[in-house]
């Protein structure tokens, strides 16, 4: 079961929380979804070189809050403010809303979050680094910043070769089927010359004993986000436990 089911979505309600807390009815739930969905895309799009870890959508009445997880809030953020308020104009036009509220939040650890690994080792292997050295470098920092244990797994045409193959890097324990160990998951592409090579990503961050916040946006304890400061980005936004007084998507 740990094997073939996505490491979060096992998890979700146990020691994760929902990237989307809001309520939708018949009517207008795949409607949300979709628009969830083009959120996610455009801005990822948008700042593809802003290291974002993941976006946190919530919603109450007439208004839509956007929690962007990264570890470049600076390149998000841009000079006086001013690149964020671009971004929230646009998502007003994407999403036909008036009151949009973006908050930032940056990730302290990037080396122990599995979506940015992965984009990390993507990136190098675009730009022509050996994929053994890039994959070795990232288990290396991810280690060293404490996480338990880490697995790298990739495949395609691996250095260029004529038959497509996988290999998988381990270090450390990353057991898939504890469902209170923390384990975060990511898979990406990297475009090459050759054809796409894919890469996923679970790093084991240790046991979960106690009963955890599920919010995403909850900063406390041994989290590894601050709140960044500047504008509308800065309101109570990130701590007030929204998605327990509200259903959960």
């Amino acid at each position: 079961m740990g094997q073939k089911a996505n490491p979060i979505g096992n998890r979700l309600g146990i020691i994760r929380g929902w990237e989307s807390n809001w309520y939708g009815n018949k009517k207008d739930y795949a409607g949300k979804l979709i628009e969830d969905n083009k959120i996610r895309t455009y801005l990822n799009a948008r700042i593809s070189k802003g290291g974002i870890a993941r976006i946190v959508i919530e919603r109450t009445l007439g208004k839509l809050i956007v929690t962007i997880h990264t570890s470049k809030p600076g390149i998000i953020i841009g000079k006086g403010g001013g690149e964020v308020d671009r971004i929230k104009e646009e998502l007003k036009k994407l999403t036909g809303k008036e009151d949009v509220q973006i908050n930032i939040l940056e990730i302290r650890r990037p080396e122990l979050d599995a979506q940015i690994v992965a984009d990390t080792i993507a990136r190098q292997i675009e730009n022509r680094i050996n994929f053994k050295r890039a994959t070795k470098m990232a288990i290396a920092s991810t280690l060293r910043m404490g996480a338990e244990g880490i697995k790298v797994k990739l495949g395609g045409r691996l250095g260029g070769a004529e038959i497509a193959r996988s290999e998988e890097f381990k270090q450390g324990r990353t057991p898939l089927h504890t469902f209170r160990m923390d384990i975060d998951y990511a898979n990406v592409f990297a475009q090459t010359v050759y054809g796409k090579i894919g890469i996923k990503v679970w790093i084991c961050k240790g046991e979960v004993l106690g009963k955890r916040d599920l919010n995403p946006n909850f900063i406390g304890g041994k989290n590894e986000e601050r709140r960044s400061g500047g504008g509308d980005r800065d309101r109570k936004g990130g701590n007030d436990r929204r998605g327990e007084r509200r259903g959960r998507n």
